[in-house]
């Protein structure tokens, strides 16, 4: 996967491959930077009789790609995957290591009583501390969280979301991590 940045150097997303190779061909690659991971070569001109090539960095500048971060404050999209990932596969009751399969997402303050699927809201819990903890919040249930949740920012999610990053990737990610992220623990 390539990262893809804004002109500025704000992380947008992740790309395949052949998508950052279109960019590179569209010359819509403002700068890059990290290790070459791919070459695709194309044909043989005639005037010159030399086979085309294009290449791709680990991380890539796309010109006009301001619309793709589009709010570098907003919260980032809340998916199960990556609560869990947040949260390092740990319930957030009972404190237990669980695989993804045994895992749910639990709302703090329960939807039913006016709590929002936000990342504020929710924490990894095992099916058993969800199921016990029902539809009541951590106080009434008798179940005090373990970790207070917290909204990851940009560069923390782009982690969160891709198991396979490159250690150049890793480092312009990591710099910009706070503190206070579980990814430090």
């Amino acid at each position: 996967m390539i990262l893809a940045l804004d002109m500025a150097g704000h992380p947008s997303r992740w790309l395949m491959i052949e998508e950052a190779i279109t960019y590179q061909a569209r010359r819509m690659v403002a700068w890059s930077m990290g290790e070459v991971v791919a070459t695709y070569r194309g044909g043989v001109s005639r005037m010159t009789g030399e086979r085309s090539a294009l290449s791709t960095a680990s991380i890539i500048a796309i010109k006009g790609a301001a619309e793709l971060v589009r709010d570098h404050h907003s919260e980032p999209h809340l998916t199960n995957a990556a609560l869990f990932a947040r949260d390092r596969h740990l319930c957030g009751y009972c404190g237990g290591h669980y695989r993804e399969r045994d895992l749910s997402r639990d709302h703090v303050v329960p939807v039913y009583h006016g709590g929002k699927d936000r990342w504020m809201n929710v924490v990894t819990a095992c099916r058993s501390c969800n199921i016990r903890k029902g539809g009541r919040t951590p106080e009434s249930a008798h179940m005090p969280l373990l970790y207070a949740p917290y909204v990851p920012n940009k560069y923390e999610h782009l982690i969160l979301q891709n198991r396979k990053i490159l250690h150049d990737q890793m480092e312009y990610l990591m710099a910009k991590v706070p503190r206070h992220s579980r990814l430090y623990a």
